[in-house]
């Protein structure tokens, strides 16, 4: 593995603390210990972390756009850092079984577009494969809560 494709200590250790609320909450909603607040505060809390998420997402793009030289990718980077934020703060307007599903929808494409990053060699490759798997185990968490709710 070469040191651009190995992930980092630090982000690999940060990106795996960040599952914990999803899952910790998905296996609560599971299971059905609603741990004391009851299953839908804790349905709400899994939707309102991935919007969260989704929200600091967003401004690493935003990050990575403010770095880009030519005008295009920069107006790419901007909208792809602003609109799945917006999506995923709509989506807790909606019932909570379509909220996670919507949000665990989201934090696909957003990983997604995020590995295109590292196609348009605009993110080191590490990067693309961290956020590949982070977006695959925060959106199987989300899916199983709201199969239980």
């Amino acid at each position: 593995m070469t040191d651009a494709s190995k992930i980092p200590t630090v982000p690999l250790a940060l990106g795996a603390a960040g599952l914990i609320p999803y899952w910790g909450l998905s296996v609560a909603l599971l299971t059905g210990v609603d741990l004391g607040f009851g299953a839908g505060a804790l349905a709400f809390a899994l939707a309102a972390y991935g919007a969260l998420i989704l929200s600091f997402l967003g401004g690493v793009r935003w990050g990575i756009a403010l770095g880009a030289e030519e005008e295009g990718p920069a107006k790419r980077g901007y909208v792809i850092s602003v609109v799945p934020v917006l999506l995923a703060w709509a989506a807790l307007a909606l019932p909570p079984g379509p909220q996670l599903w919507t949000l665990a929808g989201l934090h696909v494409v957003l990983g997604l577009f995020d590995y295109g990053l590292v196609c348009r060699e605009e993110a080191p490759e590490w990067f693309g494969r961290l956020r590949l798997a982070l977006a695959a185990a925060a959106a199987l968490a989300l899916i199983l809560g709201a199969l239980a709710v």
